[in-house]
């Protein structure tokens, strides 16, 4: 199944893009996407538990995907 990976902020810094096409197995994770999003370089700038979203709601490593879906990694936010 085709997944599309959203990258923010540092996240598309550290991977010099801002989105990745993913094929993935059907029945995989939101969690089997950052797997296989840490074997690439630029991996070492993602914290051990990134906030994730899938088809903009926030999402756990553990949420099913299906073809199609949209999977987003979001970075901290700082503020004043």
């Amino acid at each position: 199944m085709r997944i599309k990976l959203l990258l923010f902020a540092s996240y598309a810094e550290a991977f010099g893009k801002d989105n990745i096409a993913l094929e993935m197995p059907t029945g995989s994770t939101a969690g089997d996407v950052l797997a296989e999003l840490r074997a690439r370089p630029g991996a070492e700038r993602l914290p051990p538990k990134p906030l994730i979203a899938v088809n903009q709601r926030y999402a756990k490593a553990e949420a099913p995907l299906a073809d199609g879906d949209e999977v987003a990694l979001i970075p901290p936010v700082a503020g004043g």
